[in-house]
């Protein structure tokens, strides 16, 4: 299960949080492009070795994605055009995220092209069961959720640690999870979307 799943039992402090935002003039899309600026950002701030700065982006980026779809739901303007925009930025903040971490100095860039598929193919595989006719899937050992917790978590380690594990930045080191993992879930996947299409 991953957190992903949890947002329901979130939605006590998710909404007061939306509603609050809602005040202040910040539509769904407005939080989604935001979150978009905000994963740039980090990837920039990755490139540069600027860690802290880098988590406290991504935690931007996290806070900015969890609250577009709360905003619309509030404010009764949910719609397939904002899911879509929401859905297509997400996988370019993926892209600068992972980019960012291993086009600088914090992993080798193998690690970083076995972590950026892993995870491209894990949320595509998520998205095209709706495509194909089966409904949208999200189940498996790492969501975005996850990779973000795992992300702000490893930040924070690398930013206290340096000097990294057998030569490699902890951000490398959460790459390679990411990559294991989000393979693994993209099998996950598949094959309850496989099943599904015999039904």
């Amino acid at each position: 299960m991953t957190l992903d799943n949890f947002r329901p039992h979130v939605a006590g402090i998710i909404n007061p949080v939306a509603r609050t935002c809602i005040k202040i003039g910040l539509t769904p899309n407005a939080c989604t492009i935001l979150a978009f600026i905000a994963a740039v950002a980090a990837g920039a701030a990755f490139f540069e070795s600027w860690i802290l700065l880098g988590v406290i982006l991504v935690f931007l980026n996290a806070f900015f994605d969890a609250i577009d779809g709360s905003i619309a739901r509030e404010m009764n303007i949910a719609s397939l055009r904002g899911d879509f925009l929401d859905h297509v930025l997400d996988r370019y903040a993926d892209i600068f995220i992972i980019c960012g971490i291993f086009a600088g100095s914090l992993a080798p860039w193998p690690v970083g092209v076995f972590a950026l598929t892993g995870v491209l193919m894990s949320s595509y595989l998520g998205t095209q069961a709706q495509a194909v006719g089966a409904k949208r899937f999200y189940g498996g050992v790492l969501g975005r959720a996850d990779r973000l917790v795992l992300l702000i978590g490893g930040g924070i380690i690398a930013f206290l640690l340096p000097s990294g594990i057998f030569g490699m930045s902890i951000l490398g080191w959460i790459l390679v999870v990411f990559g294991i993992l989000g393979h693994f879930t993209a099998a996950q996947r598949f094959l309850h979307v496989w099943k599904e299409l015999e039904r």
